[in-house]
C-alpha cells in the first residue's frame, strides 16, 4: 500500500500530476517543443502581436519543419509519423506561446497536408508533402467563404470542366497562411459534388490579399483567397474523395489539436495570474492570500486540469481506436470555452496590468475569441453533441 501523503511537494501548475501519465518519449517531445518556443518565439511574440506581423515567417516555418512538427502525425513522405498524444502535446506547447503559432502548424499539417496525404494522388503526395513537412513550402486550406461558414454545403466557389482542365471561380475568407502559401487546397462545387483541388499559388488568376485590422490572431497570417478563372490541369483534383466528407474529416484532425492547444493558452494565463497574485501586495499582503483570489485561482486550476485530462483521454483514444466526430466536438467545445474563461479570470487578477502586452493574458484572451468560433462555432459543436445524444439533427 502507498502512504496517503508521499511527501512530494505540490506543483501548483500540475496538482493532479498529469505529467506522470506521459511516457519518457512523450516527455521528450513536450520538452523539445517547449524549449524551441521559449528560445525562438517567446522573446518576440508580444512585439509580433502588437505589430500584426510575424518576422521571417518562412524562416520560422523551416525551423518548425526541421524540428519535425509539420505533419508530425502523418506517415511517410518526410513526415515524422508520431502519435496523436505527441501531436497534442506539441499543440499545447505551441499555443502556450501563441495561438497564431499553433494555427500555423495546425493548418499546415492537419488541413493542407492531411488533405493531400489522405485524399491526394501519389503525384500530389510526392510533389508537396516532403516540402511541406520540411517547411520549405507553406500550405493553406480554402473552405470558408464570405457567406458560407457553418454551412459549407452552401459554398459558391465553383469548378467547371473546360476540356481536360478545370476552371475555378470564387472567394474564400479567413484563410490562415493564405498570403504566404505556396500551395492551397481549395474546395469547390462541381457537377459531381464538392471536390478538393491542389492549387499552386503562382497559378494565374489566384491572389491572396491579407486581411487587415484584426484584433485577434495578430501573430498569424490571415487572408482572403480570390479565384478569377483559375485554370488547373485535370489531375489537380483530389481523386480519393467527393462531398463534404473530405473537408470535414480534415477539420476534425485540426479540431483535435485545438482541444490541446487551448489548454496551452489557458496554462500560460493561469501561470501569469498565479505569479502576479503572489507578487502583488495590497492591504499589506500578497493578493494571493485573499479568499476571493484563491477562489479564482482554484477554479482556474480545476478547469485547466479537467481540460488537459480530456485532451489526454482523446489522444489515447485517437491512437487506440480513432475518434468519432462528436468526441472531437466535445473536446473542442469544452476546452475552448474553459480556456477563454480562464484567461478572462486571469485578467481580473492582474487588474489593469491584465490588458498590457507585458503579460500574455490579454493576447491569449483575444486569440481565443477566434479559436472559440473557428473550425466550428460553439453552436455547431453543441448541436453535433446534441445530435449524438438524441439522434436528431437540430441544425438542418
Amino acid at each position: 500500500m502507498h502512504a496517503q501523503n508521499s511527501g512530494r511537494p505540490a506543483d501548483p501548475l500540475d496538482l493532479l500530476e498529469i505529467d506522470s501519465l506521459l511516457t519518457p518519449d512523450e516527455h521528450a517531445v513536450r520538452d523539445a517543443v517547449r524549449t524551441f518556443c521559449d528560445r525562438r518565439v517567446e522573446p518576440h511574440i508580444a512585439e509580433w502581436f502588437e505589430r500584426g506581423a510575424v518576422e521571417d515567417i518562412r524562416g520560422l516555418t523551416k525551423e518548425l519543419g526541421e524540428l519535425g512538427l509539420l505533419g508530425m502525425h502523418l506517415e511517410g513522405y518526410g513526415c515524422a509519423g508520431m502519435s496523436a498524444i505527441d501531436y497534442g502535446l506539441a499543440c499545447l506547447e505551441l499555443e502556450a506561446t501563441d495561438s497564431g503559432l499553433r494555427s500555423l502548424v495546425s493548418v499546415q499539417g492537419s488541413l493542407a497536408m492531411y488533405a493531400i496525404w489522405a485524399f491526394g494522388s501519389e503525384e500530389h503526395k510526392e510533389e508537396w508533402l516532403p516540402r511541406l513537412a520540411a517547411g520549405t513550402a507553406i500550405g493553406c486550406f480554402g473552405l470558408t467563404e464570405p457567406d458560407s461558414g457553418s454551412d459549407p454545403g452552401s459554398m459558391r466557389t465553383a469548378a467547371r470542366r473546360d476540356g481536360d482542365d478545370w476552371i475555378l471561380d470564387g472567394r474564400k475568407m479567413w484563410i490562415t497562411n493564405g498570403s504566404v502559401a505556396d500551395v492551397a487546397v481549395v474546395w469547390a462545387r462541381t457537377d459531381d459534388g464538392v471536390r478538393g483541388f491542389v492549387m499552386p499559388t503562382d497559378t494565374p488568376g489566384f491572389s491572396a490579399p491579407a486581411i487587415k485590422h484584426k484584433l485577434s490572431l495578430r501573430a498569424s497570417v490571415t487572408s482572403e483567397l480570390v479565384l478569377d478563372s483559375v485554370r488547373l490541369p485535370g489531375n489537380a483534383v483530389l481523386p480519393e474523395v467527393r462531398g463534404l466528407k473530405g473537408p470535414l474529416s480534415c477539420l476534425n484532425e485540426a479540431r483535435y489539436g485545438i482541444a490541446w492547444g487551448a489548454m496551452g493558452a489557458a496554462r500560460s494565463s493561469f501561470r501569469a495570474a498565479l505569479a502576479y497574485a503572489g507578487d502583488r501586495v495590497q492591504f499589506g499582503r500578497p493578493i494571493s492570500g485573499f479568499q476571493l483570489t484563491q477562489a479564482k485561482l482554484t477554479d482556474m486550476a480545476i478547469e485547466l486540469a479537467k481540460g488537459t485530462l480530456l485532451a489526454f483521454h482523446l489522444g489515447r483514444a485517437k491512437d487506440d481506436r480513432g475518434l468519432r466526430p462528436e468526441q472531437v466536438s466535445f473536446g473542442k467545445l469544452n476546452n475552448t470555452r474553459s480556456a477563454l474563461e480562464i484567461c478572462r479570470t486571469a485578467r481580473t487578477i492582474l487588474g489593469a496590468n491584465g490588458i498590457s502586452l507585458e503579460y500574455p493574458v490579454i493576447r491569449h484572451a483575444n486569440n481565443l475569441e477566434s479559436i472559440l468560433t473557428y473550425e466550428g462555432t460553439v453552436e455547431m459543436h453543441t448541436l453535433m453533441i446534441g445530435q449524438a445524444l438524441t439522434g436528431q439533427a437540430a441544425f438542418r
